[in-house]
């Protein structure tokens, strides 16, 4: 299965949606010139072409194996970890008084959509590192941050999220683990961390020299519920005042889980303090650890939607290939006899315009998010507002996406995309995750109609929603589905209840997402002059945004209708 980055079209979508070169305009994004813009974007695509993507299939087939709390990668793996660290890769962003480069968090997002299409399972190291990166800039001490921060920016040292609890899964409130105060001793001022963490990626692996574990916990005598968790720094290896590696942690890998894909990402049971020895420091305010957990969580839904988009590029252009390759039957209607390659069949070419379509338009509206991010970042509160109501559209339609895409792949391959060998069904087993971590799809959109429809009371959304439908008056699909997203957004502000904007909040979610998809692809047809790209976003435009029009009334049907049967009966 070779991979060829789609380096024009991210491109295209940095320069059109992303806005680079009004970015580069400001002094913090200088740097930000075409020419380097290009340079990144096809430097990174060489390196993940060359040495990621080969590795792509081992890490499914052999996957990551653990062994008295030790876990091993594939061969190969480490030292192609070695050669993101050493090119410098992730450190695109990082802030420049810790070692990073600065430069637009645009460019981070396209480094990682461009690993994460070479080797997804693989690239879930980097992103988890760049969440905990994040917490800690937002977070921590000076202190904290110049011991911690210039490791991680340069990928020597990984971290992770450590929130999952057995009796603790999307209701982050109900943690049981517990953070002791240290009076005395060399560790004074710290804390005892004691308690099992599940679902933690990457929690333990041979590819960095230190993992640096984010763990909320709960401090005694603290509130019950989210009120009531602190945020803790716990290295897998002490760390002394000059940096070096001091002794071992008490912290260890359990086991790790036996899942449908991602098999190259070590997703661990962590336990704390088995021997009463596991030392963690306090990251910000007792009792904070929410706030700078919902700093992890952003980076983190937005970098999960991105996958959506890497999965779907790479089955796309594996169901591509191989309908070039496959000749089978004559083309209904032609002249001859003669047999053709399945991609000159209406239904075969139905799914790879699909396909294709639904990749560009998740991309478009993922460099679009990005572009929004990095405005926030210079201080346009408006673009921080809009960026934060993105992020539920692209985690959940993104990872949707994902999914929908890999099992056209399948169905473009027949019967061969159900045998293994092909390598069409670890896309599907692959991508089947993204729409449930970082927050199910579902959460995502009770989060788009319970907090961020409320910002500037609707008038985000609204203001959103108007800017499309003005700019596409001739594109008349998508204005019209800009007006119904905007006028179900404002029954949802004013008249519907929590229960029916819940039941309606998964379609609408759609609906927002498609629109703003749909704006970007006309906006990167008209900047460009590839008939591809024209044809693309016609399909898009034409096929796809009718579809989510279509699901306003679904939007709008209200919670009634999910309570017609008691529970008993609808088990029944």
């Amino acid at each position: 299965m070779s991979f060829t980055p789609p380096t024009a079209d991210q491109i295209l979508a940095i320069r059109v949606s992303a806005g680079i070169d009004e970015l580069a305009q400001s002094e913090r994004f200088a740097a930000a010139t075409p020419d380097l813009v290009e340079a990144i974007v096809e430097g990174i695509g060489a390196f993940a072409a060359g040495e990621w993507a080969p590795l792509h299939r081992a890490g499914d087939q052999v996957g990551a194996k653990c062994g008295n709390g030790r876990v091993t990668l594939p061969a190969g793996y480490v030292e192609a970890y070695r050669s993101f660290v050493e090119q410098g890769w992730g450190s695109i962003n990082g802030p420049v008084d810790f070692g990073g480069q600065g430069l637009p968090f645009t460019l981070a997002t396209a480094v990682l959509e461009t690993l994460g299409a070479a080797n997804m399972g693989f690239t879930l190291l980097p992103i988890l590192t760049v969440g905990a990166i994040e917490a800690l800039d937002h977070h921590g001490s000076e202190a904290q941050k110049a011991l911690y921060l210039p490791k991680l920016i340069s990928g020597e040292w990984s971290g992770t999220m450590n929130l999952t609890e057995p009796q603790a899964g999307s209701d982050v409130g109900a943690l049981r683990s517990t953070a002791t105060p240290i009076t005395e001793g060399p560790h004074a001022g710290k804390y005892r961390i004691a308690g099992t963490k599940i679902f933690i990626t990457f929690g333990e692996h041979d590819a960095a020299e230190n993992i640096i574990h984010l763990v909320l916990a709960r401090t005694p005598g603290a509130p019950d519920g989210s009120r009531g968790i602190s945020l803790f720094i716990v290295p897998k290896f002490h760390v002394e005042q000059d940096g070096s590696l001091g002794a071992r942690n008490d912290v260890r890998c359990v086991s790790i889980e036996h899942k449908l894909g991602i098999h190259a990402s070590p997703t661990c049971v962590m336990s704390y303090g088995d021997n009463g020895e596991c030392i963690g420091e306090m990251v910000g305010h007792e009792n904070g650890g929410l706030r700078a957990m919902f700093t992890m969580m952003n980076s983190a839904r937005i970098n999960v939607g991105s996958q959506g988009v890497q999965i779907a590029e790479r089955a796309f252009q594996q169901a591509r290939t191989y309908a070039r390759d496959r000749v089978q039957s004559t083309r209904a209607g032609a002249p001859g006899k003669n047999p053709v390659a399945i991609i000159e069949h209406p239904d075969v070419r139905r799914m790879l315009m699909r396909m294709r379509a639904l990749t560009e338009g998740s991309r478009a509206l993922l460099y679009y998010t990005a572009g929004q991010v990095d405005r926030g970042a210079l201080g346009n509160e408006a673009a921080q507002k809009r960026a934060e109501l993105l992020v539920p559209m692209l985690k959940a339609w993104g990872t949707d996406i994902g999914c929908e895409v890999a099992s056209l792949g399948i169905q473009v391959h027949g019967g061969m995309g159900f045998i293994e060998e092909t390598g069409a069904a670890q896309h599907l087993r692959d991508s089947r995750i993204a729409p449930i971590y970082e927050g199910t799809n579902g959460i995502q959109a009770a989060d788009l109609v319970t907090r961020k429809l409320g910002y500037d009371n609707g008038g985000v959304l609204q203001a959103l929603m108007a800017e499309i439908a003005a700019e596409m008056e001739d594109v008349p699909e998508v204005a019209a589905l800009a007006k119904d997203a905007a006028a179900i957004g404002q029954w949802m502000s004013s008249t519907a209840s929590l229960d029916d904007k819940l039941a309606g909040s998964v379609p609408f979610t759609t609906m927002c997402a498609v629109a703003v998809a749909g704006w970007q692809l006309a906006r990167q047809s008209r900047a460009s002059d590839l008939h591809s790209k024209i044809a693309v976003t016609k399909f898009f435009n034409r096929v796809i945004v009718p579809e989510a029009r279509g699901l306003g009334s679904s939007a709008m049907a209200g919670a009634a209708l999910l309570y017609d049967l008691d529970a008993d009966a609808l088990a029944g």
